[in-house]
């Protein structure tokens, strides 16, 4: 599972990761982002923009949007079988932008909270589903959620999941594959390098979703 992540890399930096992209003028760092709230996102029918989606995908048959609550993940093994994530799978992915995100682990009754990153230090995309859900007063809400697949030999100490990173290599495709090449994505869906990645323990200041500043991201 990913429940937070982070993005505090400056817009500049941002660009050279993703070049093609056009961001907003300004973006904020974001220290400790939560369920619910708006995320950056390119998504594959506007691969051209960065834009804000929520964190929790609604699906656009969904009678109440609160469900979006509930998916904020999406495992890779089963997108195909999920009414909810299957049709955006073939359709409606997306890149999540990121550059850290913290899992738990417990010790005893309480959990100790970990930040996960990339040695480089640099920014990278979750791979993602999004989907556009329409209320009966015509408003709409773009959403998304983190596809998860399992940890690999660094991560598994803290967690058995971890997000899907997808290599720079295949940012393109994963935005750009066609319905027929879709059974081809899978193969995209595995735990990113261990050797490439680094953790360290964190504040439980992080626990509050509430709290989105620099402490939650300090080594402790």
């Amino acid at each position: 599972m990913c429940g937070r992540f982070t993005l505090t890399t400056e817009i500049n930096e941002l660009q050279k990761a993703f070049p093609w992209a056009e961001f907003p003028p300004e973006m904020s760092p974001r220290y400790n982002i939560a369920p619910s709230q708006p995320v950056a996102v390119i998504a594959n029918h506007n691969p051209q923009q960065v834009d804000f989606f929520l964190w929790g995908l609604i699906p656009n048959w969904a009678k109440d949007p609160q469900i979006g609550n509930r998916l904020i993940n999406a495992r890779a093994e089963t997108l195909t079988q999920k009414p909810a994530f299957r049709s955006s799978y073939r359709y409606r992915r997306c890149l999540i932008l990121a550059d850290g995100f913290f899992e738990w682990q417990k010790e005893g009754k309480t959990k100790r909270p970990f930040l996960i990153r990339l040695k480089s230090g640099l920014p990278f995309a979750f791979a993602g589903l999004w989907d556009r859900w329409q209320s009966p007063d015509g408003s709409e809400i773009f959403s998304c959620a983190i596809i998860t697949t399992e940890a690999n030999d660094l991560i598994k100490p803290i967690h058995d999941r971890m997000p899907v990173i997808l290599p720079s290599s295949d940012l393109h495709y994963w935005l750009e594959a066609s319905e027929a090449e879709v059974t081809r994505l899978t193969s995209l869906l595995k735990p990113y390098p261990a050797s490439e990645m680094e953790y360290f323990a964190v504040s439980k200041i992080v626990n509050n979703p509430k709290e989105d500043r620099v402490e939650c991201i300090q080594p402790i």
